[in-house]
């Protein structure tokens, strides 16, 4: 993306980001709300900064203090950005969460946060609340967002809040004012509880100095012209990141949905947007599944395309010194590749331009025509969806970060695009290589070759973006940040020669086999989710002697392969999808150069029903293993314990 510094509205907390934006940016939308097909409403930055101040000022007449916390119980929607800008101008504390928590989850959350009031997105969600008020007694405050009028007895609305806020604001009061000009940079700006893929939830204590370090380091340059389209869940930092840097450009955040995603995409033509790789993974399914469906010549065409934009954007990758280091490389063989790839370029070139023209620029459009790029996170991006969505010219870029971290550490760049990396580290952003084992550093380190790039070991970070800690909980806070502010990601990775850093896996998610062999689940699930009939993969054997999965069939896929099957639970019982299936596994994973003998998949069983969000996902789709170990005990026993008492 062009790089355009001046835009950038600089600031050290985020009242005083909401204020200068509206100081600059005036009249122009912010946020942009689908109200029916090619219609959307507008929220203005003026509107955004003085509804925010009417809000904050509500909130304060209702008793709501500086540096509480305050919670979001909804999914996107604009009056989610709108209840934030109140709870931020105000000085409190944004505590937020999907709709999808469970009971036990929004009782801990409560009550851990000790917060009094909170927004709910639907009358729904407030009688929820309310059936559980003996179990959260501080909770003495529910306000509705929806803007439906009807809401349950002692529940405010937000334009309840407003209106008094307004009045009061009216009446010359200037308490949001003053709390506003008091907020200081190390104040928190918001505690997020962790979507609990480990265990319970722990609260992520984020400060205003967090936040604005990664909207003033963000490898990213868009201007007031640029459209985003928000479909990540807008309580994850992620997502509040992208739409914070958005609003510090000028730029103009649409609100869609997974109904209306497809759809939205060409009808906003989003320059830019955050993402995750199930959206990929699926819209890629979707291309694949429509040229398959298609003539016949133009399923040729399109195949042609993508064979020679795979390899014209391999040539490119290694003129510009991009294609992936995991060793070290002498001069002359680089000067020989790049030759190599010069004359790759040269012969591809005219006609990789007219298939360009002529067939991928049909494919762009249904991901909106005008995509710069998107950045990828809350995930790994399996390398077949890096290769295909970079070879029909959407550039991915993808990220890597953690809640604990604002979240971004590390972020891919047009000007640095190493597939199979998540990118260099972000501004200010120091990164180390430590071994699990022994302590040791392994990068940076004079005195390992390479000052240390392509060691394996736990990826540590330092810079801005750290968190203060977790909230009342001390001990948590020290397993994870020594006293010199270096944070324990809990993350395997390298930094490559080409100085980037490439994920390796999660030190949590390792199996050990009994043979002590370590196995990274993650590249096997990616691998084996690229068969059509497989939807969901989870990779299990902790203290086995060999590795087992078990796998979420895809209906549709396997009804159009011609398994006839009403139910996943009918599906699961032919005895031909095994075979079928078993066959794919074997096939994946037959090439000894990607898979060691001990990573082979050795058994697996089926599960019958779906992995849902809040369940067995979080709402970014990660596995919750931890869940997915409980509720599936038994058939992981099948697996692995006759392996365990036979020599």
């Amino acid at each position: 993306m062009e790089s355009h510094p001046s835009t950038l509205v600089h600031a050290k907390h985020l009242p005083g980001l909401y204020r200068l934006t509206a100081e600059k940016f005036e009249s122009l939308p912010a946020f942009a709300t689908r109200q029916k097909n090619l219609s959307w409403k507008p929220l203005t930055f003026r509107s955004l900064y003085e509804r925010g101040r009417a809000i904050g000022e509500g909130l304060i007449s209702i008793g709501v203090e500086s540096q509480e916390p305050v919670g979001i119980f909804s999914d996107n929607r604009v009056e989610w950005a709108l209840a934030d800008a109140g709870i931020q101008l105000c000085g409190a504390v944004n505590t937020p969460k999907g709709i999808d928590l469970t009971d036990d989850e929004l009782v801990h959350i409560v009550n851990h946060s000790g917060m009094r009031t909170a927004f709910v997105e639907t009358s729904h969600m407030a009688k929820r609340c309310l059936k559980l008020r003996s179990q959260m007694p501080g909770l003495h405050m529910l306000i509705k967002l929806d803007g439906q009028e009807t809401h349950p007895e002692g529940v405010l609305s937000l334009n309840n809040i407003e209106s008094i806020g307004r009045k009061r604001l009216d009446e010359g009061s200037t308490d949001v004012d003053t709390r506003s000009n008091a907020v200081k940079s190390e104040d928190l700006f918001s505690l997020i509880y962790t979507s609990g893929t480990t265990g319970k939830p722990k609260g992520v204590m984020l400060s205003h100095a967090n936040i604005i370090s990664q909207v003033e380091c963000a490898p990213l340059r868009i201007t007031c012209t640029d459209r985003l389209l928000s479909i990540l869940p807008i309580w994850h930092v992620f997502e509040r990141m992208v739409e914070l840097y958005s609003l510090s450009c000028g730029a103009c955040t649409y609100y869609t949905s997974a109904r209306h995603f497809g759809d939205d995409l060409k009808q906003v033509e989003p320059t830019f947007m955050g993402s995750a790789p199930r959206l990929w993974e699926s819209l890629r399914h979707r291309i694949l599944t429509a040229v398959e469906k298609a003539h016949p010549v133009r399923r040729i065409l399109f195949h042609i395309a993508l064979f020679l934009g795979v390899h014209y954007r391999e040539a490119v990758f290694v003129l510009r010194n991009q294609d992936l280091r995991l060793h070290s490389v002498s001069p002359i063989k680089i000067i020989f590749n790049k030759v190599l790839a010069a004359i790759k370029w040269v012969t591809i070139l005219p006609w990789f331009g007219f298939f360009n023209a002529a067939v991928l620029e049909t494919v762009r459009r249904k991901a909106g025509g005008s995509l710069k790029g998107t950045v990828s996170g809350g995930g790994a991006l399996s390398p077949e969806i890096d290769r295909f969505f970079n070879a029909i010219g959407i550039p991915m870029l993808e990220g890597y970060g953690l809640t604990e971290t604002s979240p971004v550490i590390a972020a891919r760049t047009p000007e640095c695009l190493v597939r199979g990396t998540v990118g260099p580290p972000i501004p200010q952003t120091e990164i180390r290589i430590v071994d699990l084992d022994s302590g040791e550093i392994l990068y940076p380190n004079p005195d390992q070759h390479g000052n240390g790039r392509g060691l394996r070991g736990e990826i540590q970070i330092k810079g801005p973006q750290v968190m203060l800690g977790y909230y009342k909980d001390d001990e948590a806070t020290r397993k994870v940040l020594d006293d010199a502010g270096w944070f324990r990601t809990g993350d395997l990775g390298m930094i490559t020669f080409n100085d980037s850093l490439k994920i390796l896996g999660r030190s949590k998610a390792t199996i050990v086999l009994s043979n002590g062999e370590n196995v990274e689940p993650e590249h096997i699930e990616m691998r084996l989710k690229l068969s059509p009939l497989i939807a969901e993969c989870i990779v299990v054997g902790q203290d086995a002697k060999h590795v087992c999965a078990l796998i979420l069939p895809d209906l549709e896929a396997c009804r159009e392969a011609g398994f006839v099957a009403e139910s996943l639970e009918e599906l699961v019982s032919q005895n031909g999808l095994r075979d079928h299936i078993l066959e794919q596994i074997h096939n994946a994973m037959s090439n000894p150069l990607e898979f060691k003998r001990y990573e082979v998949i050795h058994d697996f069983r089926f599960l019958s029903k779906p992995l849902e969000v809040g369940v067995e996902l979080t709402n970014l789709f990660k596995i919750k293993r931890h869940v997915i170990h409980d509720r599936y005990a038994d058939l992981i026993r099948e697996m692995v314990e006759p392996e365990a008492h036979h020599d």
